[in-house]
């Protein structure tokens, strides 16, 4: 390795680096790069000037590394892949990029670039002001294999990052600010939905291929999930309870078919370079609309109404005066599948995320999650 080098130059040093080194390969658990929206967020939100944040009560209530208190999570626990990767031996979620202080979990665990409000084309979010779009999560990457490759030098890198997952669930708020009435001063003239989806995976497309010429082989890429069954979605259109929008989830699956073609070109294209590369397409909206449609069957008893916050505008979602968490959230979180008006409970993230870990080829192809860590 490139070690060799710098033994010759500061011996002492060296030992020390090659000590650290032996003993982080042993101590090495499962390594995750996290890129995408409020759905797997766990905290770079908090440190940007924006109104897309979760970091005040109740959100996080459930989150049992932080006692209940809120780290920037956008549901009352965890995410899928928090869960995904407790799962697969990780012994913390990554943490944010923009929290001071994480430049050694690069190598150790990770890190997690995703950011509330963010899409796939850079201008969306904009009525939310901060954010930090797919094309900058890409580049705090490129930071942080900088910093990789100071550490343990371009071959240590490139060894690692051939072993680590990268997982990208982005693309929803590219829909949701689509389908939304227009706002006076942010509203643009719409594109054809067809022109939409396009965009979104050809850009898409370009940020997974400089990833992969930045040394990524494991991918593991959500696509999005039926927007029109979201209590946000169902307000604005009028949808009766158990119903769903199919105008919205109509353009949901026009993109997320058009993905999947994106995605089996990659892994023809560039596994035929090298056999270690490997895309998964982690198919959450058959998941998420059999839960909202057959909620029961999984132990749940509601799938219309938000645990926190209204059903109608504006949706909020926060600790009532009297600081009772039982008036702004509902009892018995464990029975719901939406959390908020936007995004599901830890319940549901659990049913979801173990289906995509162990779940055959209609749940993730070619191959589920499990599979994909294990090669």
């Amino acid at each position: 390795m490139d070690f060799t080098y710098r033994c010759s130059l500061k011996p002492f040093n060296c030992t020390f680096l090659l000590l650290w080194l032996s003993h982080f390969q042993a101590a090495q658990s499962f390594t995750n790069f996290i890129f995408g929206d409020s759905l797997v967020d766990v905290g770079n939100n908090n440190y940007i000037f924006t109104l897309s944040k979760a970091d005040s009560s109740p959100y996080g209530i459930d989150f049992a590394p932080s006692n209940g208190q809120p780290t920037g999570r956008f549901t009352n626990g965890r995410t899928i892949s928090d869960i995904v990767g407790e799962a697969l031996g990780a012994k913390s979620p990554p943490p944010p990029y923009l929290e001071p202080n994480t430049e050694a979990n690069t190598i150790r665990n990770g890190i997690n670039y995703a950011s509330g409000a963010a899409g796939i084309l850079d201008d969306t979010g904009l009525l939310f002001i901060g954010r930090v779009p797919l094309r900058e999560q890409v580049s705090n990457f490129e930071k942080s294999r900088e910093y990789m490759v100071r550490v343990i030098g371009e071959n240590g890198t490139k060894e690692m990052l051939k072993n680590a997952m990268f997982t990208i669930t982005i693309g929803s708020n590219d829909i949701l600010n689509y389908i939304q009435p227009s706002i006076p001063f942010f509203s643009q003239d719409k594109l054809p939905t067809d022109v939409l989806q396009d965009s979104m995976v050809l850009h898409l497309t370009t940020h997974l291929k400089r990833l992969h010429q930045l040394g990524g082989r494991k991918f593991v890429v959500v696509g999005v999930g039926p927007l029109g069954c979201i209590p946000f979605a169902r307000a604005l259109n009028l949808i009766p309870a158990g119903k769903c929008s199919e105008q919205v989830n109509q353009v949901v699956r026009g993109y997320n078919m058009k993905l999947i073609h994106s995605l089996k070109t990659l892994n023809n294209e560039l596994r035929s370079e090298d056999y270690n590369t490997t895309f998964v397409y982690a198919n959450s909206y058959d998941l998420f609309l059999k839960l909202v449609l057959n909620y029961q069957l999984f132990g749940l008893k509601n799938a219309d109404k938000p645990c926190c916050g209204g059903y109608f505008p504006p949706f909020a979602c926060f600790k009532g005066p009297n600081q009772n968490s039982s008036q702004a959230a509902c009892e018995d979180r464990s029975k719901f599948v939406f959390w908020d008006a936007y995004h599901p409970t830890e319940a549901a993230n659990l049913i979801v995320a173990k289906a995509l870990l162990d779940g055959d080829q209609t749940v993730a192809t070619p191959f589920n999650i499990r599979y994909l860590n294990d090669l």
